[in-house]
């Protein structure tokens, strides 16, 4: 009967580097949506239904943010931005509902 041995050490290694990556500058991005939100009094999320006009002025404000901050692409920038508003407005999504 052969036994066969398994690294352990290269096992978790493995799933440490299958997890999510999270872009630079996510929290920065988030905490601009959310004052973006708050200054211009424009809601993401309203009478049941995303506002997608809100959605991308947030975006574009932080992207403008982002960009300037980190120096990267507006494609990278916008990218960014727009994970951080659609977590925002599906979060006041949830809070609406719940």
């Amino acid at each position: 009967m052969s036994s066969r041995h398994i690294s352990w050490n290269a096992a978790l290694r493995d799933i440490r580097d299958d997890r999510a990556k999270i872009p630079a500058g996510l929290l920065a991005a988030k905490a601009s949506i959310n004052l973006t939100v708050h200054y211009d009094r424009r809601p993401l999320f309203v009478a049941g239904k995303f506002d997608r006009s809100a959605i991308m002025r947030a975006a574009a404000k932080a992207a403008h943010l982002h960009q300037a901050r980190f120096g990267c692409s507006w494609t990278n920038a916008m990218s960014v931005a727009l994970k951080a508003a659609w977590g925002a407005a599906k979060l006041a999504h949830h809070m609406a509902t719940h």
